[in-house]
Formats: structure tokens, sequence, C-alpha cells
């Protein structure tokens, strides 16, 4: 009885409660990250109102959010499952290189512009589906750590980049790649308008699928997600294939807009797109997915660097800045941890002694 009570007096609550505040309540992180991002605008903009709070800056932003924030939003899905996949700059980066290779190998065979660039986009996003299986498999089959799985492919796929390119890098890509990269639509880069597309499909696909729902519960609780019949290898296997895939189409943006692609590009971009993720709302431990938070998180992190940048800020302030950031997002998350099972296991006592105390009064009865 006093358990359905609660049940009710919790419903009761939420009915009373405005639905605004509700919202609010269940994405307190996005709008969080929301706020934060019109603070910053608004602080930047009070400093540098005659550079930052222009059109050519906020375009400049628009460009630069996208690789490194799909690169975040792959390791995000990563730990969804309470995994992690540090090869998604080299998957970028040897994507980057086949397509600008193919484009300009393509062409000169004879290929018409755009038979090249679809071949060469098509091969270029199957590296990223074949990087990804394998870092699935080896975690899912070999039962070898993600961490440690994804740093000796990252050491292979970067050695591969390396091999094919003998350590230059390669240039050239077709005119539609080109206009790709550099032109806009409606006023938004193209390449931003490809970054939206692909954040709302990863969250219809983690929210409102079967896959989803089960890496949800995977990275919750590996134990129950079985008892409830979720194959643990086909989660793990497709969630790092999707990730391998995001980090593909990073890839084509980063050769689309520098028109270049070589095997050390982004080397600072991993630490970042750790931090974006985990500042998305990304939970190490997994269970939770963040994918719009990812985006929001990006939108945050390049509104710092331009703002510092303008400032004339060093670089090596700015990554000063990130790992505070991250420092400070992990503390809070095993903080949060931390108080939430020490909260449940409260509560398991309270219940343990509230149903002890209730068998001796039907006792003394």
């Amino acid at each position: 009885m006093s358990i359905d009570t609660g049940r009710q007096a919790s419903r009761s609550v939420e009915q009373a409660t405005p639905p605004w505040a509700l919202a609010v309540k269940r994405n307190g992180s996005t709008f969080g990250l929301l706020s934060l991002a019109l603070v910053l605008a608004m602080a930047f903009s009070a400093i540098n109102p005659d550079s930052y709070a222009t059109l050519l800056n906020v375009e400049s932003i628009a460009f630069s959010i996208p690789e490194v924030g799909l690169m975040a939003l792959a390791i995000s899905v990563a730990m969804t499952i309470a995994g992690i996949d540090l090869s998604t700059v080299a998957v970028a980066n040897l994507t980057a290189i086949f397509i600008a290779w193919y484009s300009r190998v393509g062409v000169e065979q004879g290929q018409g512009q755009l038979t090249a660039t679809l071949i060469a986009v098509a091969g270029g996003l199957l590296i990223g589906v074949l990087c990804g299986l394998l870092n699935g498999l080896v975690i899912a089959k070999l039962k070898v750590a993600p961490i440690l799985t994804t740093l000796a492919t990252m050491q292979i796929f970067t050695g591969v980049a390396v091999a094919i390119t003998r350590g230059e890098a390669a240039y050239g890509v077709t005119d539609p790649l080109s206009s790709f990269g550099y032109n806009s639509l409606l006023g938004v880069p193209i390449v931003f308008w490809l970054f939206g597309v692909v954040v709302v499909a990863v969250w219809l696909l983690m929210t409102k699928t079967k896959y989803g729902v089960s890496s949800t519960m995977m990275g919750a609780s590996r134990t129950a997600a079985e008892y409830s019949g979720i194959a643990y290898t086909w989660v793990v296997t497709r969630t790092y294939v999707l990730a391998g895939l995001i980090s593909a189409v990073a890839g084509l943006v980063l050769v689309s807009r520098t028109a270049s692609a070589s095997a050390g590009y982004g080397s600072s971009y991993l630490m970042l797109a750790i931090t974006i993720a985990v500042l998305g709302g990304a939970n190490p431990f997994g269970g939770r997915v963040a994918v719009v938070g990812a985006a929001l998180a990006a939108i945050v992190l390049q509104l710092i660097a331009s703002g510092l940048n303008m400032m004339g800020v060093s670089t090596y302030i700015y990554q000063i800045v990130q790992g505070l950031i991250l420092v400070g997002v992990f503390v809070v998350a095993f903080e949060r941890k931390r108080v939430s099972e020490a909260i449940s296991r409260r509560r398991r006592r309270a219940n343990a002694q509230t149903s002890q105390t209730n068998q001796q009064k039907e006792h003394q009865k």
C-alpha cells in the first residue's frame, strides 16, 4: 500500500507541475548548455563587439564546428554502452586520405567529376564502417577493453595512413567536394547542415529504435540487459560500426573544407572531442544518450575558442581550459554516481527496516 501511495503521490506531483517545468527538469543538461552558449556569445560580443558579433565570425564558427562535433558524437555514441572510441580522429584522417586520393585518380582515369566524387565518398564511408567493425569485434569477441582496443587501432589506422601517403599530405578534391566544403545554403554552411542532419539521424536511432534502447540498457547494466535477452555482441558491434561511420563523415567534412588530408591532421582533436562528449552529458559509465548535448557542447567550445582567439589568448591557454573542463565534468560525474549509489543504499536499508517492522507488528497481532 505504501509503495502504491508513493507512486500515486509522485504522479499527482508531476500532473500538478507545469509542462515547461517538467521539460526543464528532464532536459536540464540541454537547457544548461543552451544557456551557457547564450551567455558566452553575449559576453564575448560585449568584449569584442566589432569582431565577435559579426556575420563573418558566426559563419567561421559554423564552418569549424562540424569536424570536431562529429568526432565528439562518435565518442558519445560509444560512451552510451560504457565504451570509448579513441580511434575516431585516425578513422577520419584515413577516410579523408582515401577521398582525396580517389578524387584525383578517378578524374585522371576519365571518370566524371560527379562519378569520382560519389565513388570516393562511398569508399570513404565504407572505410569508416570497416574500421568500426574491427573495433566492435575485438571488443565484443576477444573481450579486450574498449580503451585498449581503440588505442591500438588508432595506431594501426594512423600507421596505414602514413604508409599510404609516405608521411606527406594528399592534395586535391573534385569540384563538387570543394563546393560542398565551402558553399552555404540559406546563409548557413552546407557542412553545418550535414552536421545537423547527422545529429538528428543519430538522435532518432538512439532514442526511437530497438537498437538505441538496447544500447542504453547495455550501458546502464550489462547483466540486466543480457537477462532481458539483449545480445552483447550485437549491441557492441553495431555501436562501434556507427561510431566508425560518424568518424568517416567527419573525414568527409575535413577533406572537403581543406582540399587536403594527412595522417597527422587534427592531432589535438581527440582530447577536444572527448571534452565535448563529456560536457555534452555523455556518461563514461554508460547508460545515457547525449546526442543533442554533444552538438551543443561543440558549439559552446567553439564559441570559447573563437572568443579567446580574438582576445589574443594563446592556444595553449585554450588547451588548459579544455583540460579543466574535462576534469571538472568528470569530478561531477563521479560525485553524482557516488551520491546516487549512497541514496540507493539508504533507501534499500529503509525499505528493509520498514518491511521488518511490519512483519514484527503482524506477528504481535
